[in-house]
């Protein structure tokens, strides 16, 4: 496995309606196909600075994400309540002991996971005053940074960002805030029963070349506040990877759901601490998603906690021998994967639901299960 590379990608956890699988499944497989495409047609050495990389994988994936009406991410976003797109994106690179950008609240950046890459990339070189640079930027500074930075075309109207169903969406909703008698349980129900809650996107990858490496895309909530931040912006919430010495020598993961339940239990970072180098991957996600996010948010009065993980752990056996698994673990009522690698570049889709009787006792309120890849 040392000289192949994988991918896996999530289209967010939520809740996707049946009459949206084929479509669901066919934007994550084009993730997948692309991703590893932009590897295999790479002729570079592995000496070669211009070599494909792990993040080279999690953009390219993230970009196809994006680029999807159908998806909360890039174009096709949940609109703000003044009817805007404001995206965050974040990457999050093992090599070097951690390497981490985001973007957040930005408006005009056609694939804020590329900008997101350029903030990282920008976070290590020197700076001639010894400034420490930035990790994370938001709004208009992210938006020059982006247009500097990152290519002319990185940058659009923002008016472009706007999809039509997203449009029709958001005068639907809008209006009914405004002006509908239903009660706040009401209007979640209905929320619930058109398909409105699929959130943040993202990809976890290994490349021989640089190891692990993580991202997350999102429009955020529909009709949130502009300059509202989600946790696919903020550091240790939405993305993480390490390397370790161990049994299990590496771990990179990509979160979606609630962003305020997620910032606050710093989800990501949470499940990176709890894997150690002796540890069973199950009992983490297990662990940290009912006892470290599940239960204080219950206890704060929360209605449904909702977060999805979407992990990649890789593992040395005492032969030397790596094996790779591809991990997901959520409270919702779904969530949407799909992984591929160089060594089976056909993608493999799935809409994971969680069974009707798990809805109810103290170990029900997580979904957890396992591929190999």
């Amino acid at each position: 496995m040392s000289e192949d590379y994988f991918v896996a990608v999530h289209g967010g956890a939520g809740y996707h309606h049946p009459d949206n699988d084929k479509r669901t499944k066919r934007a994550l497989r084009l993730a997948c196909t692309k991703a590893i495409q932009s590897c295999l047609s790479s002729k570079s050495s592995p000496g070669d600075p211009n070599a494909s990389t792990t993040l080279d994988l999690v953009e390219q994936a993230i970009i196809s994400l994006e680029d999807d009406a159908h998806l909360n991410a890039g174009y096709g976003s949940n609109l703000t309540l003044d009817g805007t797109v404001e995206c965050d994106a974040a990457v999050f690179a093992a090599q070097g002991g951690g390497q981490f950008g985001s973007v957040g609240a930005v408006s005009g950046i056609k694939n804020p996971i590329s900008a997101a890459r350029g903030v990282l990339e920008y976070s290590q070189r020197l700076d001639k005053l010894g400034r420490v640079p930035p990790m994370m930027l938001v709004a208009q500074g992210a938006i020059e940074f982006a247009r500097k930075h990152c290519g002319a075309d990185t940058t659009v109207s923002p008016e472009s960002m706007i999809s039509p169903s997203s449009a029709q969406t958001w005068e639907k909703w809008k209006d009914r805030l405004d002006y509908s008698a239903l009660s706040a349980g009401e209007m979640m129900s209905e929320v619930e029963k058109e398909s409105l809650l699929q959130d943040t996107v993202g990809a976890v990858a290994w490349h021989p070349r640089d190891g692990l490496a993580a991202g997350v895309s999102s429009g955020g909530i529909l009709l949130k506040l502009s300059g509202r931040i989600g946790e696919a912006a903020v550091f240790g919430a939405g993305c993480w990877a390490q390397h370790q010495s161990g049994s299990l020598d590496g771990m990179a993961c990509s979160i979606s759901g609630t962003g305020e339940q997620i910032i606050r239990a710093n989800l990501a970072r949470t499940i990176g601490e709890a894997c150690t180098p002796d540890s069973d991957p199950h009992e983490v996600l297990q662990t940290v998603l009912m006892e470290k996010f599940w239960k204080p948010a219950k206890e704060r009065g929360e209605h449904n906690p909702a977060a999805g993980v979407l992990m990649i752990t890789r593992e040395t056996d005492g032969n030397g021998q790596r094996t790779a698994r591809a991990w997901c673990g959520f409270t919702t009522a779904s969530m949407a994967i799909a992984f591929a690698s160089s060594k089976d570049p056909r993608p493999k889709a799935y809409i994971l639901r969680r069974p009707e009787p798990r809805y109810t006792g103290s170990e029900g309120h997580v979904y957890i299960t396992a591929f190999g890849v």
